[in-house]
Order: C-alpha cells, then sequence, then structure tokens
C-alpha cells in the first residue's frame, strides 16, 4: 500500500512538471509576434480585401437592440468619448433628429474612421511611395502618402481628410488631418468638428486578422484625447473582389416613414 502511494506520488509528479511545461510552452509561444510577410520593398505586406464585422457604424459605443439596429459591443477603449459639455448636448440632438441629420443618409463620404467600419469590405493595394485603399462604399479611393511629405499648409476641407503614413515596426501608422466637420463617426450621432486630428494604426496579427486602431483628437469636442479598437478580418471567399455599390439618398417622405 506505502509503494502504491509512493508511486501515485511521484505520477501526480510527472503530470504536473508536465502540465506545467506545456502550459509554458504554449505561453513563450503565444509571447512569439506575428511575422508578416513582406513585399518586394521588405515592408509588411497588409494587401488583400478587408472587413470589419462589428456594429460600431450604428453606434461606437455599447448598445442595446432598437428598431434596425442591432445589439452591440462598443469599440471605444473603456467606451467613454469625454465630450465637451455643449458638444454632449449636441451629441444628443444629433441622436435626437438622426434620421436625417446623419451626412450618411445622403450618400456622402463617410470619413475617416467612419469608413473603416461601415458594413463593407476594403481592399488594400502597396506601392513603394504610397498605399492605396479602394472602398466598396461609395466607390471611396484613399491615397495614404509613404514618401516622408507632410501634410499641406493651411486647412484644407476634405471629407477623408489629408493620410500620411509610417511604418513603426510591422505597424502602419497613418496621420489624418484636413477634414470637414460634415461627417460623424456613427449613425447614433456621434460626431467631430473641423479640427479633428486622427492617428490610425494597422498590425497585423496572423494571416487573416489586422489590429485597427483609431486615436481621436479634436480640441473643439473633446476634453482629451481617446482610442476606437476592432479587429478586421481578411475576406476569404475565392475569387473575392469589390462589389459596385450605389447609394441612394433618402427622401424627405421616405425619412418621414420610418419615424
Amino acid at each position: 500500500m506505502t509503494a502504491l502511494r509512493v508511486t501515485m506520488a511521484a505520477l501526480c509528479l510527472v503530470v504536473t512538471a508536465a502540465a506545467v511545461a506545456t502550459a509554458q510552452s504554449g505561453q513563450a509561444g503565444a509571447e512569439e509576434p506575428y511575422a508578416p510577410p513582406r513585399t518586394a520593398d521588405g515592408q509588411p505586406d497588409l494587401q488583400g480585401i478587408w472587413q470589419a464585422l462589428n456594429t460600431a457604424a450604428w453606434d461606437i459605443q455599447d448598445h442595446s437592440a432598437r428598431a434596425g439596429v442591432p445589439a452591440g459591443q462598443g469599440v471605444v477603449v473603456g467606451n467613454e468619448i469625454p465630450y465637451q459639455e455643449w458638444a454632449l448636448a449636441q451629441k444628443q440632438e444629433n441622436f435626437e433628429n438622426r434620421l436625417t441629420a446623419d451626412p450618411e443618409t445622403q450618400c456622402n463620404m463617410p470619413g475617416v474612421p467612419r469608413i473603416t467600419y461601415m458594413p463593407y469590405p476594403f481592399q488594400i493595394l502597396q506601392f513603394s511611395d504610397r498605399i492605396l485603399i479602394l472602398y466598396e462604399y461609395v466607390h471611396v479611393t484613399r491615397t495614404i502618402y509613404m514618401d516622408g511629405s507632410p501634410h499641406p499648409e493651411g486647412h484644407i476641407d476634405f471629407w477623408m481628410g489629408d493620410s500620411r503614413g509610417r511604418w513603426e515596426g510591422d505597424t502602419l501608422v497613418v496621420d489624418v488631418i484636413h477634414f470637414n466637420d460634415r461627417t460623424w463617426f456613427d449613425r447614433a450621432g456621434n460626431f467631430h468638428s473641423d479640427a479633428l486630428h486622427v492617428v490610425e494604426r494597422y498590425t497585423p496579427t496572423g494571416p487573416d486578422h489586422l489590429l485597427y486602431e483609431a486615436t481621436i483628437e479634436d480640441p473643439k469636442v473633446f476634453t482629451r484625447p481617446w482610442t476606437m479598437r476592432m479587429p478586421l478580418y481578411r475576406r476569404q471567399e475565392a475569387d473575392i473582389q469589390l462589389l459596385e455599390y450605389e447609394c441612394y439618398a433618402y427622401s424627405e417622405s421616405e425619412l418621414a416613414a420610418d419615424k
């Protein structure tokens, strides 16, 4: 009986040691950063067709289901948007009038970062001096200049802003300014001014995943910078391509019927 107890104890020690070794091995593997494939000029290859799979286009914060809106978990880090007092009142007014006030209802370009999480795919193409992003939604084409050139001086009124990119390790960092004030972040009325400054980060975390982060700064509207974060997924269908999307603005009678 004593020998049996000793044998069982030894077996437990062996099993425990093996479990610890396996766990440590798994942790070590998890800590190893993903090494993405490279383009001909040695940069991380982010090319492909990608899409966000979330409900941020309806509301970037946590929200319950309502008519025409699926329930969803927000993409705002901490789930708090630090509005100035006047701006919070404006956001609430936007929400009340969202069916007619949201620029998306008139088929305007959604701006950055909203176009990234619209429920439509987009394609990334890379060149030595620029990156192109082609969006299925309203045929938007965006150029990210990678040649080290600065933003144009003065203020320019762009729907999609002016994008200047650089690499930080395997992360594509895009600095975007020169916005107008006529886009929202979502259909819930979250908004910005023409002082909007967005810093995007696209980080490959696996062969079919990008981590997308957008830090928002707007001293006219917010009390401090804040960040959105979400995964982007590579579309897997054979021969996947962007389709022809046509947007048709709601008429006043259609909008009234939806209220």
